[in-house]
């Protein structure tokens, strides 16, 4: 949407005014910031709220944002956030002590985030590609057992003891992993299917039941490799915003989150962006509908991503939250030490 200089200064002062104060905002209480009088504001509000950008909660009150007036805010006139010496400083104080373990790093990401920026966060860690075996060999070890070993392209090796009802029939083992080779190599744990299990039980003449076990086993390590670790801070924070001082709301927000079931209805970073905000109803989830979401993603190595965000209402300063979640996501991932402070003020990258 095109907006003149006029209106978009006037709709980033109304927006700057509203993140501060959680207060709709008058035209006397800007005009003077503006240098333009209190009639010719309340005109190019009106304009706004006609337009969608703005909306007036109660008569005779003044204006607080739409989600599409946050929306060409972020995209359009949002300035640059600079993280202060005393900012930097924070931050690095923060990031100050080494975490190795990555469940640590999880949970400190999140607890950090939290507190930075005055709401709830959320740290999670996944692989960027699924899982799938690489090769499977066969081990027997008597007429009743025998070792499945699978390595999977993650360079991660399982195995497992298979004890059999009867001997197994003559030459069962070579066409097994023949099968197994062939087959079951490169394929996702949602293409480990009934059709497959039994054509590989014709294939190989397989009456015991084997291949089902084998698959059962496959499905369980390639499910248990791709878990992701999951960690929520500082849900009490939410309380402490006006929006959310209705507890049964903020608690059906925070269950969401918190829920692993739930982790697909977080808003991800696009191919090749490293943060995403959503606000309100651009998010999927019906839970998020009255929030916003700032997400960082950074790349912690071995085919595994970590995603930092925060959950808040609309009324968020998003210039300052994607400052300092980025700042601390480039700390967390890049060596796992504070980056060097510059001289006066670290400028993060304009959100796109």
């Amino acid at each position: 949407m095109e907006l003149q200089g006029r209106s978009r200064e006037i709709l980033r002062e109304v927006i700057d005014r509203y993140i501060d104060t959680a207060e709709p905002v008058g035209s006397k209480s800007i005009s003077s910031a503006l240098s333009l009088s209190p009639a010719t504001i309340r005109n190019e509000m009106a304009a706004l709220e006609e337009a969608g950008l703005l909306e007036q909660p109660h008569t005779s009150a003044g204006r607080i944002p739409t989600a599409s007036g946050y929306r060409l805010y972020v995209d359009e006139l949002m300035r640059r956030h600079k993280l202060s010496v005393e900012e930097t400083e924070q931050l690095n104080q923060a990031l100050a002590r080494r975490v190795v373990e990555l469940d640590r790093i999880i949970a400190y990401a999140g607890q950090i985030a939290s507190k930075l920026t005055s709401f709830p966060a959320y740290a999670l860690t996944r692989a960027r590609t699924e899982i799938t075996a690489r090769r499977f060999d066969i081990i027997e070890v008597d007429a009743h057992s025998f070792i499945l070993v699978a390595m999977l392209d993650n360079e991660a090796v399982k195995n497992k003891l298979f004890h059999l009802p009867q001997a197994a029939p003559e030459g069962f083992y070579a066409r097994a992993s023949m099968i197994l080779n062939s087959a079951f190599t490169g394929i996702t744990e949602g293409a480990v299917t009934e059709t497959l299990i039994l054509s590989s039980e014709r294939a190989s003449a397989d009456k015991l039941g084997i291949f089902a076990a084998i698959a059962r086993f496959l499905i369980e390590i390639l499910s248990e490799t791709a878990q992701s670790e999951h960690i929520v801070s500082g849900g009490a924070r939410l309380l402490e915003h006006p929006e959310f001082r209705d507890a049964e709301k903020a608690q059906k927000l925070l269950s969401f989150i918190e829920d692993e079931s739930s982790l697909a209805g977080l808003p991800t970073p696009e191919f090749g962006a490293t943060t995403k905000i959503t606000i309100g109803s651009e998010n999927l989830a019906e839970e998020l509908r009255d929030s916003s979401v700032v997400v960082t993603r950074y790349d912690l190595g071995d085919d595994t991503e970590l995603l930092l965000g925060v959950v808040g209402p609309t009324r968020m300063d998003y210039s300052r939250v994607t400052s300092r979640l980025q700042y601390l996501a480039l700390g967390l991932t890049g060596g796992l030490s504070p980056p060097k402070l510059p001289d006066k003020t670290y400028n993060t990258d304009e959100v796109k």
